[in-house]
């Protein structure tokens, strides 16, 4: 056999790619090890846009009787490891083109090796078969994912094989990765464990997102089927010894001690994040947790897809035109076109955001409000009440067994919070900056809805609420969320937030080309820099489907990094639950929909913009305390009179919103403020006393532990049978998620409001606070503790008062 050099090896294959040895004679025998070099090399190189071979996930003979195992291949990767083939057994490359092709140029199903097949004649061919590749089933889209993502080709039964081998290859990198001889050095240990498992994530991301918008039975049933191994295999990767002691190896290297940046920060951090997720733990205690954390992954997801599945059953008819008063015509509207697409009559309500908030807002049938209420708190009660206790038992012993007396000190002590004491002392903190406030609405708009009910109401039930809260604001400003309504078009609101990032940070957002995608109302987007280049991709998905879960939400599909001197561009995706377009009239939002958008958009941005060399620590990867920064700030462009008129404009006038409406809408901004933080402090408070005080020998039932502890933070007492908490995902839908966290949306909205106090200074669209707001929060990631990021563009720390001093509560 001839071992080539790495460099002679990769012009090799590049020739035998190109046709370059084809009629020439050339010929490379490999042995099995350099088989698979070649295979990476033609990877690499990335050749197969120019030829073309077929499509397909292939088991790869080497040469010889050793079996190398399965290789996963896509259309870009299968060009490569044909290549690879045709070394192996010195074909030459027309040749094998011709024999793996055929004359027709489809894939061949190439039969077993049997003992003549290892016998070439006389000109290089196999005198019965190719032996070397074995056809084992049609393209598998999740292998070796190829781009543009083929989300119109992911079907429930490619899951399961490809997760599976690509677990198998990940576990096979990271083994390499544990046992490579020689010196230690940056790019063969840290850079190495950085990249080691992306096709793997790819590829979850991908399955565990369209599980949530477009899921099937089936396809849940793939997902639910493949996850513990998933949980598993990520949970064994602080486990993992051999990877332990290799990065102990190279922290005591020179080379390490001599990392600065985000390099010697990714090193810190890894070694940290080892140690805290048990690597220093004995055989046994691995073995519990790698228990924990499967358990946890699959009753968290068994969480979520109870609510998502109650959400979805819940449906309301009404028939008697009359029960519909009070109700705005999009309202109506919506509620005619659903019944119209199920073939009933009548007017369809159901759980969905659009929906229920309507409902729960303007409807004037009070036993009908209370229906949708009692449905709506009440979502999942039965199954999710059991895991919510479960799920907290699972988290209290994975934080006693990683040696924290508590989960929330296990979860913060990467945060800014640091710890669960913190976290506690700042929602108090604020609580009492705003529980007079907060009485002091309640009180007022109890006198009027007695005032506006003669005297027939005497208190105030929870779905009365939204209902008199809403018949207050208009009253006292005389304007309605409704009002504004007609200036919002979905379209116009998406090309005008473009259009303010781009005065903003120079960057210009554009529709794509067309792409795969996983439903019709999917639109693809690209963000590219001042000087043209690729910044990143994203996906947007905004109207509710019975398929799809509630609420809005940013991901990431890829994080950018560069290969080489080559940027690889981000890939993420925004979702929403808006309300959709009506008859011949377009999307039209309310200005919290609006709000919305703009929010989930500030996540993509920071995720898009990132330009950090490590991809651990790169877009969103940062405290999830800070994580909120990005998001909440875009929200004061939906204020603003410059920024508004970028993009309100009435949908059949063009008009901006005129000045009455505008200073009603912004005086009505701080409208029972007190009322909304104290709703977010509440959520806040449960959390953190769910993970850090709750005892279940002594406090029971968690829900109804929680709803004691939510009744200080209510408007309106509770139903007895209140279970909120059984649909809270952001606590419970993720074996971490907003655990033990949530407290950190206000934490990051004294961020916001602080740092767009320098906007409002030096200027709404200002260029260069702009730039160093790019420079400083939305580029970093997690590249430097982020309260030094806070300071790089402040100049100094958060102040809490503008956020008090915005809601109107000093």
């Amino acid at each position: 056999m001839v071992h080539l050099a790495p460099e002679p090896r990769k012009r090799a294959v590049e020739h035998l790619l190109l046709g370059g040895c084809a009629g020439g004679g050339h010929q490379l025998r490999l042995n099995g090890e350099g088989v698979l070099q070649v295979a990476a090399h033609a990877v690499e190189l990335r050749f197969v846009a120019r030829n073309g071979i077929g499509f397909g996930t292939f088991r790869h003979v080497a040469q010889g009787q050793a079996e190398l195992g399965q290789i996963v291949l896509d259309a870009n990767e299968l060009q490569g490891i044909a290549a690879a083939a045709i070394d192996a057994v010195g074909l030459q490359a027309a040749q094998a083109v011709q024999l793996l092709q055929g004359e027709d140029g489809k894939d061949r199903h190439c039969p077993q090796r049997d003992a003549e097949a290892d016998q070439l004649n006389d000109s290089g061919c196999p005198r019965r078969h190719i032996a070397i590749l074995v056809y084992v089933s049609e393209a598998n889209p999740l292998l070796g994912i190829r781009l543009p993502l083929p989300f119109d080709e992911v079907r429930p039964e490619h899951v399961k094989p490809a997760i599976e081998a690509l677990i198998q290859q990940a576990r096979a990198q990271l083994d390499d990765l544990a046992s490579l001889p020689g010196p230690r050095t940056y790019e063969n240990t840290m850079a190495a464990l950085d990249m080691a498992a992306e096709p793997l994530d790819v590829a979850v991301s991908v399955v565990r997102h369209l599980e949530g918008v477009v899921m099937t039975a089936e396809l849940r049933a793939a997902w639910n089927e493949v996850q513990p191994e998933v949980s598993a295999f990520y949970s064994s990767i602080p486990l993992h010894e051999g990877l332990w002691k290799a990065l102990q190896a190279y922290a005591a290297t020179e080379d390490a001690k001599q990392l600065q940046g985000v390099k010697a920060r990714f090193l810190k951090k890894t070694v940290e994040a080892f140690r805290r997720h048990g690597a220093e733990l004995d055989e046994e205690g691995k073995r519990k947790l790698e228990a924990l954390d499967i358990e946890l992954a699959v009753i968290t997801t068994k969480f979520a897809q109870n609510v998502l599945d109650a959400t979805a059953a819940y449906e309301y008819f009404i028939e008697d035109e009359a029960l519909l008063a009070g109700l705005p015509a999009s309202a109506v509207a919506g509620a005619r076109q659903a019944a119209e697409a199920r073939g009933k009559q009548g007017w369809r309500f159901s759980l969905q955001a659009p929906s229920y908030l309507a409902v729960m807002t303007y409807l004037d049938a009070r036993e009908i409000r209370e229906k949708f209420y009692r449905a709506y708190s009440r979502r999942a009660a039965e199954p999710n009440s059991e895991l919510i206790a479960k799920i907290l038992d699972l988290r209290r012993a994975k934080a006693r067994l990683l040696g924290f007396s508590t989960f929330a000190d296990f979860n913060l002590v990467e945060r800014m919070a640091k710890n669960g004491a913190t976290a506690q002392a700042f929602v108090r903190d604020l609580r009492s900056k705003t529980e007079t406030a907060f009485h002091h609405e309640n009180d007022a708009l109890l006198a009027f809805a007695r005032e506006l009910s003669g005297g027939a109401l005497t208190a105030l039930e929870p779905w009365d609420v939204a209902y008199y809260s809403e018949k207050q604001r208009a009253s006292q400003y005389a304007f309605e969320e409704e009002d504004l309504r007609p200036y919002f078009p979905l379209e116009k609101v998406v090309a005008g937030m473009f259009d303010v990032v781009h005065r903003l940070y120079g960057i210009t957002v554009v529709e794509g080309p067309k792409v795969p995608v996983w439903h019709p109302e999917v639109k693809y987007y690209e963000i590219r820099d001042e000087d043209g280049s690729l910044l990143g991709s994203f996906y947007a998905d905004w109207f509710p489907r019975d398929t799809k879960r509630g609420g809005a939400w940013m991901d990431a599909f890829m994080t950018g990094s560069w290969a080489g001197s080559e940027w690889r561009p981000h890939i993420g995706l925004m979702c929403g639950n808006v309300t959709p377009p009506l008859g011949d009239a377009p999307a039209l939002l309310t200005h919290r929909e609006v709000e919305t958008v703009f929010h989930e958009f500030g996540h993509l941005l920071h995720h898009s913009l990132s330009r950090v060399e490590v991809k651990s620590l790169s877009g969103t990867n940062v405290a999830w305390d800070f994580v909120e920064l990005p998001s909440q700030i875009m929200e004061n462009w939906c204020w603003e009179r410059e920024s508004l008129d970028m993009f309100a404009r009435h949908w059949q006038t063009g008009e901006t919103i005129p000045d009455e409406l505008l200073q009603k809408m912004r005086a009505a901004r701080t409208f029972r403020a007190a009322n909304a933080q104290m709703r977010q402090l509440g959520f806040a408070t449960v959390d953190l006393a769910l993970h850090i005080d709750f005892k279940p020998e002594t406090d029971g039932d968690p829900v109804k532990y929680g709803n004691r502890l939510l009744a200080a933070f209510a408007p309106a007492p509770f139903p007895e049978d209140y279970a909120m908490l059984a649909g809270f995902t952001h606590l419970f839908a993720d074996p971490t998620g907003y655990g033990a966290g949530y407290y950190s949306y206000k934490w990051a909205e004294v961020l916001d409001a602080d740092a767009f106090t320098r906007f409002k200074h030096e200027g709404l669209f200002s260029r260069e606070t702009g730039r160093s707001f790019r420079d400083n929060i939305l580029s970093r990631g997690d590249s430097e503790d982020p309260a030094v990021l806070f300071r790089g563009f402040m100049g100094r720390d958060p102040d809490p008062g503008a956020l008090l001093t915005r809601l109107g509560l000093v």
